[in-house]
């Protein structure tokens, strides 16, 4: 990093969390624009790339899997629980989780870029500098979303149905075997009265100012990527829609060779730093992320490498899809999944202490990347 240049990361957050920043929208745009101008100013040649997408996923994919979870499971209990030998149960708890996986896989995966319907238009900005092509990217996503549940509720609500599900399948089994049932399978259709709702509320709204999730790691890149020396081969990527089916990554990373990137999705003021991954586990670039850790953050083992959590998404998903070596840095607790995707995600609860540690971080890892 160059000598004496102050991170200005908190400065940078109370700029781009002023407001909410729905995919596509103007308040984005005027994120865009201020990150451009950040960039820029440190040398950066800033491209901002048009793509195109089906919000669909984004939008109604958990609503819809919730529904199709909770269907399988209460149909497969009735059914069980009307008869003695529990085959028609296991049919239909069979057809539900097929159907379910299969829209599961779809709407995850490149379908986002390429159904038809509810077609939307956003851009990424991309930054670069120098001739050379960056040999890592720093990356986080620019718009934000509310929802009537918070994060915390979501997650937790794909917990019990994956729960309800598996209860279901255990309570087949036991009846076929002509073993006690019953509590099982009325343990099933609790978890799914508890769990599916959760999910059927996860309707895309705009309400939230996203100073958490996700202006608080906007800020943290930018601040790293203009405290880097010049000759630091690193790229900066700020993708949007990542809040509607990982959209922007997922359009980003389909024309380009695979890489090495560290994405920044979400750093509290208080809280464990989590390095989090998804398929492989890349160990090499866990061991580079540790040893770069700041006073502030903890240090070595103290650092928490873990695989993404069931219910949770981040753009690096997206890229490890595409063979990319990535993880998420994170910073926070479950107090700060209860208000991600609210309108309490705002500045008022959120200081930034924790920014210009993690840009130190990003910056501290780049440079033993590049």
């Amino acid at each position: 990093m160059e000598q004496g240049r102050a991170m200005d990361g908190t400065a940078h957050l109370a700029v781009l969390a002023r407001e909410p920043r729905p995919a596509g929208g103007e308040a984005e745009q005027r994120a865009r624009g201020y990150a451009a101008r950040v960039l820029g100013d440190a040398g950066f040649q800033v491209e901002c790339e048009r793509f195109v997408y089906s919000a669909f996923p984004g939008r109604l994919a958990t609503p819809i899997g919730g529904a199709l979870a909770g269907a399988t499971v209460c149909l497969g209990a009735s059914l069980a629980l009307m008869s003695k030998n529990g085959a028609g149960a296991l049919v239909a708890l069979l057809a539900g989780l097929l159907l379910l996986m299969v829209f599961t896989a779809t709407m995850l995966g490149v379908a986002v870029l390429r159904l038809p319907f509810m077609r939307a238009e956003s851009q990424n900005l991309v930054a670069t500098r120098g001739s050379e092509a960056p040999r890592v990217w720093l990356v986080a996503h620019l718009d934000s979303k509310s929802q009537p549940v918070p994060s915390l509720a979501r997650v937790s609500g794909v917990v019990l149905v994956a729960g309800a599900l598996a209860l279901a399948l255990v309570a087949c089994g036991l009846q076929l075997a002509s073993l006690p049932h019953r509590t099982a399978w009325w343990g099933a259709i609790a978890a799914t009265i508890l769990g599916a709702p959760l999910l059927m509320l996860s309707v895309v709204g705009a309400r939230s100012p996203g100073a958490l999730d996700n202006a608080s790691g906007v800020a943290a890149v930018l601040a790293a990527a203009t405290a880097l020396d010049p000759w630091v081969s690193v790229g900066v990527l700020l993708p949007s829609a990542e809040e509607l089916g990982l959209a922007g990554a997922r359009a980003w990373a389909r024309e380009r060779a695979a890489g090495t990137a560290l994405n920044c999705d979400g750093v509290d003021d208080d809280g464990e730093l989590t390095i989090m991954y998804t398929r492989t586990r890349p160990n090499e670039l866990i061991d580079v992320v540790r040893r770069a850790a700041p006073h502030g953050l903890g240090s070595g083992s103290g650092l928490r490498a873990r695989r993404m959590p069931l219910g949770l998404l981040t753009d690096s998903v997206a890229l490890a899809d595409r063979g990319w070596s990535t993880v998420t840095l994170s910073r926070g607790s479950l107090a700060s999944l209860r208000r991600v995707h609210t309108s309490h995600d705002s500045l008022a609860a959120l200081r930034g202490d924790g920014v210009d540690v993690m840009a130190t971080l990003l910056a501290r890892a780049a440079e033993a990347l590049a």
